[in-house]
């Protein structure tokens, strides 16, 4: 299938909310983090070679009509051109809250050291921590680096074919951007706080081992449904 929608924002900007809203409105599945970690035996080389330069969208996204977070976020433009009926979505926070939440979840040294020397640690090297060098904990380049690269994508399409979106606005901007129905039910919200990793922190990050971290994703990823929307 054709990817429909591509989802620009960084992690750590709603971009779970953003996933069960596109999976709700019909745009499903949506590729997220989690779905690499669901799926790592087959997604974690693929990424790894699109860090590299040698993307394979057709395989990497066969199954998804939506994207939203890493690594596909890093790789918005490519994806923009090769898919250029798709409509992009840029999730968006203040640029200090944003350096705040990855520097505790996503960047934080536990989560680092839980992918030391596995194929997780190559894909998000190249696909999400490269791009900062050593900088990594210094606010000032970091909220910097984030809020000239929001600028260079609201720049680089043309109005129509994007929304700045934050996930507090609702249904409406969303739904109407991708001309459907606005739903009847609340927008879908996930604790600021509730990533794979953060909600694993008793074993220090995510499992080691490739098939206990498949399962351990896509139970998260229910689990995580299901509050989002209430359960």
């Amino acid at each position: 299938m054709a990817l429909e929608v591509i989802g620009a924002g960084l992690g750590r900007t709603a971009t779970f909310s953003l996933k069960f809203a596109l999976e709700h409105l019909g745009f499903g599945p949506c590729h997220h983090m989690s779905e690499v970690f669901a799926d790592a035996r087959n997604q974690v080389p693929l990424w790894i070679a699109a860090g590299k330069g040698n993307p394979d969208w057709d395989t990497i996204l066969a199954n998804f009509r939506s994207t939203s977070d890493y690594p596909a976020c890093s790789h918005w433009r490519a994806l923009s051109e090769y898919y250029p009926e798709a409509k992009v979505v840029l999730t968006t926070r203040s640029a200090d809250s944003w350096f705040e939440s990855v520097s505790e979840t996503i960047f934080a040294p536990r989560m680092q050291a839980s992918l030391k020397g596995s194929p997780g640690e190559e894909l998000m090297m190249l696909n999400v921590m490269g791009v900062f060098g050593d900088r990594i904990t210094d606010r000032a380049f970091m909220t910097d680096w984030y809020e000239k690269r929001n600028e260079e994508i609201i720049a680089a399409l043309p109005a129509e074919r994007l929304l700045v979106f934050h996930p507090k606005e609702g249904w409406e901007p969303l739904a109407t951007f991708l001309g459907v129905e606005v739903p009847s039910v609340p927008f879908p919200r996930v604790n600021s706080r509730d990533e794979l990793g953060a909600a694993n922190d008793e074993q220090g990050g995510l499992p080691p081992d490739p098939e206990t971290m498949e399962k351990f994703a896509r139970a998260y990823i229910d689990q995580l449904k299901a509050k989002a929307f209430g359960g």
